[in-house]
């Protein structure tokens, strides 16, 4: 068993030993961290008095848990990482990894038989087991899916790496289908499969991809030019107001003020850029701050154009290219020119496809601009804006077009946003929103498409599923609200990779154009004189 030697003092530690003394300081960080988070709560009486709520034992619960967590990672977590280095002298391979002993094909087919199983007993669970329990076996019935679909994609992770780009496409388009289908076939009919969609298409669907969008948007700005901005919601509001206002007092369609709600995104872009010219690091992410908050109290504040903190509503819906309406009273609606059963899941499939298509074009766009001139001066922006300067690039206009481009996609995802909702508030762009989208950019790799892709599907979706363990309000009482602790889980989420994948996901720093091949350089040039 290793030790540890202390140089103050010539003591021997064991693993167990270390482990039991840093799990004493852990648990005395996370007591003085959340005493007053967690351990004490504000609420009001009968009386409308603000009084203080005791939860000693929550935050016992969370110091305990903060203890285990780092006993077991000192005292067989770290040994267990250690080992895995180390290679076996008699077959000279390194240890089996930790993925291949999770992932076996026992482990596989007992998840198949569970999922199974409680399929097939999914419409008696209440009545066998009672409401509590039958919500645990809804949720192991969901971990058993996620362990099935992560065994399949580790058995075939060399074919999904090689065509990654290609399969994740694909099963986006399919989405929809595949979620109508099995619910039709668990339902008993299509009109089942449709209406029981709504949900899955659109708080999973639809809401993962418009933070994509979002969050490939300030990937430009963040990722590409190195130009850190925390008002990003502005242009999102920009986007999402200038449709509502132009929709509303003009009647003018979706597919005309779409482009007009990135044009005025990107214009907003633009003034803020001028004035941030010579704003690096700390004084940038200030000075975008105080633009994002200065449109959000404007929207409060115009209440003659805006209508103040109680927004726009009556937005009008998105047609289908004037051709066909979503709205079951008029007579072009797309039920009766199709003669198909009228359901409100047609709106939500087709605003799940139209920000589908919006994503792609924000990628494509992202890919051909980075290898053209103005991509490769983002990045020698972002790397080093005095050796850009000294190339001859001009910085002014190199960061105004990476305002403008990210600004302008901000606009397209605020415009479908309202077109979705039919409703928008200065609520909706608060500071918080910035502040997620840009954890989504550096959680999933800056620069990278597909980690930004990856971390909004696991930070949204994962906000998503808290609202699906209502079953967790019998163990934590009737007011817990699991849903509230996304922040908690964002934070969470940032520690873990910023650990053990700092420069997120699928981070990397490659620049678009390099050598393709290593050149020797002759001795004359680098002789005293020369350089």
């Amino acid at each position: 068993m290793a030790v540890t030697t202390s140089p103050e003092r010539d003591i021997v530690a064991t693993p167990m030993q270390r482990a039991t003394r840093e799990a004493l300081y852990a648990g005395a960080i996370a007591l003085g961290l959340f005493v007053l988070f967690i351990g004490l709560r504000t609420d009001q009486n009968i009386s409308n008095e603000l009084i203080l709520v005791q939860r000693w034992w929550l935050l016992a619960v969370v110091v305990v848990l903060t203890m285990a967590g780092r006993f077991l990672y000192v005292a067989y977590g770290q040994p267990f990482l250690a080992n895995q280095k180390i290679v076996d002298v008699a077959t000279g391979l390194l240890p089996e990894s930790m993925a291949a002993r999770f992932f076996r094909l026992p482990y596989f087919i007992a998840a198949i038989v569970t999922v199974a199983v409680l399929v097939f007993l999914a419409g008696s669970l209440d009545g066998l087991l009672g409401p509590g329990l039958a919500g645990y076996a809804r949720f192991l019935r969901a971990l058993a899916i996620i362990y099935a679909l992560a065994s399949v994609m580790f058995y075939f992770r060399t074919f999904i790496h090689a065509h990654f780009s290609a399969l994740g496409i694909t099963a986006l388009a399919l989405y929809p289908i595949i979620v109508v289908l099995v619910l039709a076939l668990y339902g008993g009919s299509v009109a089942a499969g449709f209406q029981g969609s709504l949900k899955w298409v659109d708080n999973y669907g639809i809401q993962i991809l418009i933070y994509v969008m979002l969050a490939w948007g300030l990937n430009i700005v963040v990722g590409l030019a190195g130009l850190l901005d925390l008002g990003y919601v502005a242009f999102y509001a920009v986007g999402a107001y200038a449709y509502a206002l132009l929709g509303t007092q003009y009647g003018l369609s979706f597919w005309i003020l779409l482009p007009a709600a990135g044009a005025m995104a990107a214009f907003w872009g633009v003034l803020l850029g001028f004035p941030v010219l010579r704003l690096r690091g700390d004084y940038l992410a200030i000075v975008t701050l105080a633009f994002g908050e200065i449109i959000r109290l404007v929207l409060i504040n115009w209440r003659e154009v805006t209508n103040g903190s109680a927004g726009i509503s009556g937005i009008p819906k998105v047609t289908f290219f004037g051709l066909m309406t979503f709205n079951v009273s008029d007579p072009n609606y797309v039920a009766k020119v199709l003669d198909i059963a009228t359901s409100s899941a047609y709106y939500k499939i087709f605003l799940y496809y139209l920000i589908l298509g919006l994503c792609l074009l924000t990628a494509f766009v992202t890919i051909r601009l980075r290898r053209m001139p103005v991509g490769r001066a983002w990045e020698a922006l972002r790397e080093d804006e005095i050796a850009c300067r000294s190339l001859g690039i001009n910085t002014t206009t190199t960061k105004l077009t990476a305002f403008a481009t990210g600004a302008m996609f901000g606009g397209f995802a605020g415009s479908f946003f309202a077109a979705r909702q039919g409703f928008v508030s200065p609520e909706s762009f608060i500071f918080l929103e910035s502040a997620i989208i840009l954890a989504i950019v550096v959680l999933g790799g800056m620069g990278s498409l597909v980690g930004i892709a990856v971390a909004a599907m696991v930070m949204i979706g994962g906000t998503e599923v808290l609202r699906e363990l209502d079953f967790l309000k019998q163990v934590f009482g009737p007011d817990f609200t699991p849903e509230l602790y996304r922040m908690l889980l964002f934070g969470m989420a940032m520690v873990i990779v910023m650990l053990w994948k700092p420069r997120g996901f699928v981070g990397s720093r490659e620049p678009t154009a390099f050598l393709k091949e290593s050149r020797a350089v002759s001795g004359s040039f680098t002789k005293e004189g020369h350089g």
